[in-house]
């Protein structure tokens, strides 16, 4: 079987993988729930590289606090069949009540969840690496 796709896979650069970081809002955090990986979308803020989530009790507050953790992001033009991924994997931890300058900046950079009920819990995914890439057309 030949390959006649025109598309070409190109690797983002570190600083550009934190730029498109900045330019979208959700997310989908990955962690595992008992022995199932469990993937659920997310909104979020970046503070130099550093992922943070409010959200309330439940799977991620119960699952992703102190394991690793893989956090994505990206963005799909199907008309022009052009996208860019970008993947932090890290390890998450709960900030809710730290008392450091950093927990602090955290929680007030955290976005105002778009689903409504108590989300008053903080989880923060420190980036061991970040990597990204892009689908352009060679055309």
């Amino acid at each position: 079987m030949t390959d006649t796709s025109t598309a070409v896979l190109e690797t983002v650069p570190d600083w550009e993988c934190l730029r498109l970081l900045q330019t979208r809002q959700v997310g989908r955090i990955g962690f595992m729930a008992g022995n199932q990986p469990l993937v659920l979308p997310v909104n979020y803020a970046v503070d130099n590289g550093t992922i943070v989530i409010r959200t309330g009790l439940g799977m991620k507050l119960a699952n992703a606090p102190l394991t690793k953790v893989a956090f994505e992001v990206d963005d799909i033009d199907e008309a022009s069949e052009e996208a860019w991924s970008v993947l932090v994997q890290g390890v998450a931890e709960d900030v809710t009540t730290g008392m450091d300058p950093c927990s602090e900046r955290l929680r007030a950079l955290a976005p105002r969840p778009w689903v409504g009920g108590e989300r008053d819990h903080y989880i923060r995914v420190v980036p061991r690496e970040i990597t990204g890439r892009r689908v352009r057309s060679a055309s």
